[in-house]
């Protein structure tokens, strides 16, 4: 039979466990050292609340592996703080979702849903085949993209510009050493001076 439940029988489901005291003397049992060992790095105080990627003090991974050249330029996309990011969207979909004439803006695609919304850059891609002629707003075209929307009769309207292609860079390689000519030099015999046989006679 099950004992009654009453104020003085009440008791918890898991018995308590006294908490560990430490550094109370030799005779406590956690006295001394506390449960840390001798000296070392656990056994001083925040030694479990190391930063992400601490590795004990030797060199990180995140600096032994090499890096990108030029991380703060615009050059180097996308690292750095010039990192940029695009959400695309294929001329197939394109195709499927607008009627021939149709305005395609970033908010006409958040509408159709092919994008979540117009926080990022958006990037039209030739996947696919376009029949209908469409004019179409973004931040980015592929070649192919925009060659087929032109080619339906489209326009292309690039909301940041249209970009510059860039120059290629020249290389430092010396310049090819140009084959040595030869040039004719004319020889001019030296005068001899006269003798008195062959002075001149007036």
């Amino acid at each position: 039979m099950a004992e009654e439940l009453n104020l003085h029988s009440l008791k918890p489901a898991q018995p308590r466990k006294d908490r560990k005291r430490v550094g109370r003397g030799m005779g406590s049992g956690k006295g001394r050292y506390s449960g840390r060992g001798i000296k070392g790095q656990k056994s001083r105080s925040g030694s479990h609340y190391m930063p992400a990627g601490f590795e004990g003090g030797q060199m990180p991974i995140d600096m032994r592996l090499p890096k990108l050249r030029g991380n703060t330029s615009a050059d180097a996309m996308p690292i750095g703080p010039f990192r940029t990011a695009t959400q695309p969207v294929n001329l197939r979909d394109l195709e499927a979702r607008f009627e021939a004439g149709a305005e395609v803006t970033p908010e006409a695609l958040v509408t159709a849903r092919l994008i979540k919304n117009t926080k990022i850059d958006i990037k039209i891609l030739g996947s696919g085949e376009l029949t209908k002629k469409l004019s179409v707003s973004a931040h980015g075209f592929s070649k192919t993209a925009k060659e087929k929307i032109e080619a339906a009769g489209g326009t292309v309207t690039w909301l940041r510009g249209e970009p510059v292609e860039k120059k290629p860079k020249r290389s430092k390689a010396k310049a090819p050493v140009a084959d040595e000519v030869e040039v004719e030099t004319e020889v001019v015999e030296e005068a001899t001076p006269a003798t008195a046989d062959e002075a001149p006679t007036e």
